[in-house]
């Protein structure tokens, strides 16, 4: 009985892939594969931390903006009650801006407690309507 005896050529220079044999060509193409993935996770996760930084510092300069409004904001609170005593004692013009100012809030509250009203139940009941309604066709439909 022969026996042939194969050596593994893959180390030699003059190796070629098509004359190694499968499972040693399945076993690099596995091996390649799992590096590829490794390396994007490793490019997904840097790219993900930059994205991560940038959108830190971009709510950061959110929170800075807003800051800086709430303070024009005041500001111009100042100006309409130093118009106002142009007329007015000083002191009564900053009650008239104070009321001025409370009235949109109660307006801005009242708007906003007909939103959330409209809001709850949180659920879908136009949604719950129409399956119903599916439900009873099915069960007419069953019937006869």
């Amino acid at each position: 009985m022969a026996t042939t005896v194969r050596h593994r050529t893959d180390h030699h220079p003059d190796h070629h892939p098509e004359q190694a044999p499968v499972g040693e060509l399945v076993k690099r193409a596995s091996e390649q594969l799992s590096e590829i993935v490794r390396s994007e996770m490793r490019l997904a996760q840097a790219e993900m931390k930059e994205k991560g930084k940038r959108a830190g510092l971009g709510g950061g300069m959110f929170g800075g903006a807003a800051l800086f409004a709430l303070l024009a904001l005041q500001v111009l609170v100042a100006a309409a009650v130093a118009a106002v005593a142009l007329v007015l004692s000083v002191w009564l013009a900053a009650l008239v801006v104070a009321a001025g100012l409370l009235l949109i809030a109660g307006l801005l509250a009242l708007i906003g407690r007909t939103e959330i009203r409209r809001a709850t139940p949180a659920k879908p009941e136009r949604t719950i309507g129409s399956v119903r309604a599916d439900v009873q066709a099915i069960r007419e439909g069953a019937h006869r």
